[in-house]
Order: C-alpha cells, then sequence, then structure tokens
C-alpha cells in the first residue's frame, strides 16, 4: 500500500515537472518570433532614421583638408611635423584659442609623418580622438573609455565568460591607438586620477589590469586573458594633447614627458581670409571689404564661419546671392559680437608717451601704451591702471603680493634718482590707459623712459616699442614672450624695437622691423628721446651717458 503511494506521488511529480518545462520550452517558441518582429522593427526604424540626412553645416564644409588651408599657425605646424616625423615621434602638447585648427593640425600631421622616412607608423596606423571634458570615469573602474577596464563577473551583462566566473578585460583609447596616435582635446581638463594613469601607460606603453575575480590557476580562462593580466594590454601610441588652457594649468609631470607648441590666435587679415573661402564655398559673394569686416568681429575661424554663415540665410531670406555690409552688422549686433580694438599704434612723438609691449592669452602680443606726468609735489610716485594684484598658497595659506608692475615702478623712481632725473618736490603719475591687465616686471624699461620724458620735457619716439625688466642699477633684464611682441610691434605699424640683448636671437634680424639689443637703461633713454649717438657711445662702452638733465644744466 505505501510503495502505491510512493509511485503515485512520483507520477503526480513528474507530471508537474515536464508540464512546467513543456509550457516553458512552448512560451519560448513563442517569444522568439515576439522577438524577432519586434527586432525587425526596431531595425527598420534604425534604417528609416539613417535614411534621413541634413545639409552639411557650412562648419564642416570649411573644415580644413590641407596644411594649406590652415591659416595663419605655419609655425606651430612646422614644429608639429618636426616632432611627428622621422624615426623618433615625441609626445605632443598643443596650446592654443579655440577655432584655429589644433585637431585638423594634428590629424593631417599623422597622415603627412606616415611619409616620412624610417617613420614607425604603419600606413594603417589610427587616429583616436577623444575630448577629455566628456570621458566617462568612476572610482570604481567599472567604466573607463580612455585606459580600458575589467567586466566583472558581478556585473550585469557579464555574457558567457561572466557566468563561469571569469573576469573580461576591455580595451580603452589608448590601446585602439596602438601603433598610431591618441589626440585628447582639452586635456586640461582631464580628472586626475585618469591624468595619473595616463602618465603610468606613457611610461610602460601597455595597460596592466588587476581583478579579484581572476584566478592564473584557472585552466577554464581563454589563453588570451591569461595573457592580458600577465603582460598587460599594448598601448604604444603618441600623444597630442591639445588646450586652450596656459601651460600653468597643465601638471609638471605630464608637460615633462611632452614637447610643447603653441598656436596662436588668428590676425584681423587671416579670419577674413577665412571668412572669403567660407562664403565662396556656401556659394555667395562677399567683397573684400565684408570680409575684413567679419575678421573686425570674429576672434577665430569659427567665430567667423558662423557669421558667415548667419549673413548667408539673411540673404537668402531677401533673395540675395549677395552678403552685404548691413548682413554683418546686423549679425555682430544679433549675437553680440564686440569689434576688436583698433591694432596699429599712433606713431607721433609725444612728452611722458612711449609703446611698450605685453603678452597675453595664448601668447599673443600687443602693443600697450604708457603714459607719465611730472607735476609739483613731495615726491611721490602714483601707478594708475589695471595693475593686477598675485595670491600665493594653497589652502589654508593664501597670500596677497604687490604686482611686479608696480614693484618695477618703485625701482624706476629710485633709479631716476639715482641717475639725476626728477627732484625731491615733483610727483610722479604713471598710468597704462586701454583696460589691458599688467602684470610682471617686462614694462620697466617702458615705464622708465616714459618718466624720465615727463620729467625732462623731451619728446619720446613714437615710432618705437620697448620691453625689458630693468634693476636699481640699470642694467636691462631679460624678459618673455620677445617674439610675439615684435610681431605685435610690427603689426601696430611701428619701425623699432628695444629688448634686452639676454633676449636677443639671430632671426630677429629677417623679421621685417629693426630690432636693436640694450645693456642700460641709459641705451634705452638716449636712442628714445633723441640721442642716438650717446646710445652708440654707451653700446660700446667708450663713454658713459651723462644724464639729460645734467646735459642740459651744462
Amino acid at each position: 500500500m505505501f510503495s502505491a503511494v510512493l509511485v503515485i506521488i512520483q507520477l503526480a511529480v513528474t507530471t508537474i515537472i515536464g508540464v512546467y518545462f513543456f509550457t516553458q520550452l512552448r512560451s519560448q517558441r513563442r517569444a522568439q518570433p515576439a522577438a524577432k518582429r519586434e527586432g525587425g522593427k526596431e531595425m527598420d526604424k534604425l534604417l528609416r532614421l539613417r535614411s534621413i540626412r541634413l545639409s552639411e553645416p557650412l562648419s564642416e564644409r570649411v573644415r580644413p583638408a590641407a596644411f594649406e588651408d590652415i591659416i595663419g599657425q605655419q609655425e606651430g605646424i612646422k614644429a608639429l611635423k618636426v616632432l611627428l616625423h622621422g624615426p623618433n615621434p615625441q609626445h605632443v602638447l598643443i596650446y592654443g584659442p579655440p577655432g584655429v585648427g589644433k585637431t585638423c593640425a594634428a590629424r593631417l600631421a599623422l597622415e603627412s609623418a606616415k611619409q616620412s622616412v624610417g617613420t614607425p607608423f604603419r600606413a594603417d596606423a589610427p587616429f583616436i580622438e577623444m575630448d577629455a571634458t566628456c570621458v566617462r570615469f568612476d572610482e570604481r573602474a567599472i567604466a573607463d573609455p580612455l585606459l580600458g577596464s575589467v567586466h566583472d563577473p558581478i556585473y550585469q551583462g557579464a555574457g558567457p565568460l561572466g557566468v563561469q566566473g571569469i573576469p573580461q578585460p576591455k580595451p580603452g583609447a589608448v590601446t585602439r591607438a596602438h601603433g598610431g596616435v591618441l589626440f585628447l582635446d582639452e586635456i586640461g581638463e582631464l580628472h586626475p586620477t585618469q591624468m595619473n594613469k595616463l602618465l603610468k601607460v606613457l611610461e610602460d606603453r601597455k595597460v596592466s589590469f588587476e581583478s579579484a575575480y581572476y584566478n592564473p590557476e584557472d585552466s577554464a580562462v581563454p589563453k588570451y586573458i591569461h595573457e592580458i593580466f600577465k603582460k598587460g594590454m599594448p598601448a604604444d601610441f603618441r600623444l597630442i594633447g591639445a588646450t586652450t588652457r596656459g601651460p600653468d594649468s597643465i601638471p609638471p609631470a605630464l608637460r615633462s614627458r611632452c614637447m610643447e607648441i603653441f598656436f596662436r590666435a588668428l590676425e584681423t587679415d587671416e579670419v577674413a581670409q577665412i571668412a572669403a573661402g567660407a562664403a565662396k564655398r556656401a556659394g555667395y559673394d562677399m567683397a573684400e571689404a565684408q570680409a575684413s569686416r567679419v575678421g573686425r568681429y570674429a576672434s577665430c575661424g569659427r567665430d567667423a564661419v558662423n557669421i558667415v554663415q548667419m549673413s548667408a540665410g539673411l540673404a537668402q531670406i531677401e533673395g540675395r546671392r549677395t552678403i552685404r555690409a548691413e548682413d554683418i552688422e546686423w549679425v555682430a549686433d544679433a549675437s553680440h559680437f564686440a569689434p576688436r580694438p583698433d591694432q596699429l599704434a599712433c606713431s607721433t612723438s609725444e612728452v611722458g608717451s612711449v609703446h611698450g609691449l605685453a603678452v597675453y592669452g595664448s601668447h599673443q602680443g600687443a602693443v600697450m601704451e604708457i603714459e607719465a606726468v611730472a607735476m609739483p609735489g613731495t615726491g611721490k610716485v602714483t601707478v594708475t591702471g589695471i595693475v593686477e594684484e598675485e595670491e600665493l598658497g594653497g589652502e589654508g595659506h593664501r597670500m596677497r603680493r604687490k604686482s611686479t608692475a608696480r614693484g618695477s615702478a618703485e625701482n624706476v623712481a629710485t633709479l631716476l634718482r639715482i641717475l639725476g632725473y626728477g627732484a625731491p618736490n615733483t610727483d610722479l603719475h604713471i598710468n597704462f590707459p586701454g583696460g589691458m591687465p599688467v602684470d610682471g616686471p617686462s614694462a620697466g624699461v617702458a615705464m622708465a623712459v616714459a618718466a624720465c620724458s615727463a620729467l625732462t620735457g623731451v619728446q619720446a619716439d613714437g615710432e618705437t616699442a620697448l620691453t625689458g625688466e630693468v634693476s636699481v642699477r640699470g642694467d636691462v633684464k631679460p624678459v618673455g614672450g620677445v617674439p610675439a611682441k615684435i610681431e605685435a610691434a610690427k603689426r601696430a605699424g611701428l619701425k623699432r624695437v628695444l629688448i634686452p640683448r639676454a633676449n636677443w636671437q639671430e632671426r630677429f634680424e629677417n623679421m621685417g622691423i629693426q630690432v636693436r639689443p640694450i645693456d642700460k637703461l641709459e641705451e634705452a633713454i638716449a636712442l628714445m628721446l633723441g640721442n642716438e649717438t650717446q646710445a652708440h657711445e654707451h653700446e660700446e662702452k667708450i663713454l658713459p651717458m651723462e644724464p639729460l638733465a645734467a646735459q642740459a644744466a651744462k
């Protein structure tokens, strides 16, 4: 009796299990056609989306296809080619403002490097481009599209290998760039942790992976995964990082591993050239004067293309194929484009007025007006204009110090008294008009000459610009950015530049403007205030220069 009951129970259990699996099998068979139908619908939807295409934006149509199409960056392109060509290509950091062609230049440089003699780049060397501001990153390293990550079995979607408990390394951009170039735009925005990991990859030329789920003795793990965990994932590439920041914002460890080059801001005529090309490709007529007008408002090639595209849209609405001046002005007003300041300097010689030189932004030179006035008083020196203060120190300890430009003005006042200029009852007011921020000691010589002109009543040369730090002993010390400053003086229509002798380079002789090195402040005073003979005598160390105040007394 008991055995009969047991048999009945077993039959009942077997029947239930059989019915369950039969039901599941039927459900799967029904689900498969449904899944196929659903997948087919989604594929049709995707194909319909792919069939819809808008017209190509003008910005893409005017994108440079050759080095010759990149306007105004000949020196930067030359440096980039030098660093990537040949048997030993280098890692590179490119500094420069937005919209001047850094990305296009990097892509073209790789294609050019593939043709160079002895190059390690193969014909199929990849160019992998990433924007560092958008790189996904999390501290747990679950996903890292830049360096790669390990897909551990506990994560959803681990697949068949994950079911078996096998971790799966996933390659990142550094591996996809293996044998080619990894271009990181806005590299200064990269997460600090990723930056440190990237430095390790640059050193080792491979990516090392770790996982608590990896067992080197597990024979079920595929051979290639053993190989990756033991020897790393290949990542032998050349890094080209681009940034609109300055060098000081890039970690020193990265800078020490890379060569640095600079792309400069575009000049008005260069932006006008880009605007003319954009109008031509858009199929609109634009006179040279209107292209120059675009160059006056746009600060880079991207801005120029945007202004042209919007102006062309306005012309199209009105049924025209010609872009007029009022179109450009309307766009500039609607989009709040401010006109660039006039770059031409006044070459009229005046008392107490000189042309100084400065560097701002992306290593861009500028002519800076400096004026001085002497008046009865108590010997006080006043400096006005935008003279910045500096803040030093980190969290918890900060110190503000007086601008080195202001300190330089005090040095100038002391030195002029030593040289015999001014009097205890004379106040001196030095001003930097125009709203340009001033810092650094490089305006020292210019301030001294302006002050000397104001104190003596002698006009300063209006066709000469000057730069250099001045010590309390009258020595002219070297400063930075001299090539950019010389270019700025040339663009401003000046005829001569005085620079510290320590900054002299032979190539300055062929820059289209007279460049004269000086050692002492007395040389600058003599040259700027019209005593060329004494400047030569001081330069040849035949006779020390006598202060102009003493000459006037004689």
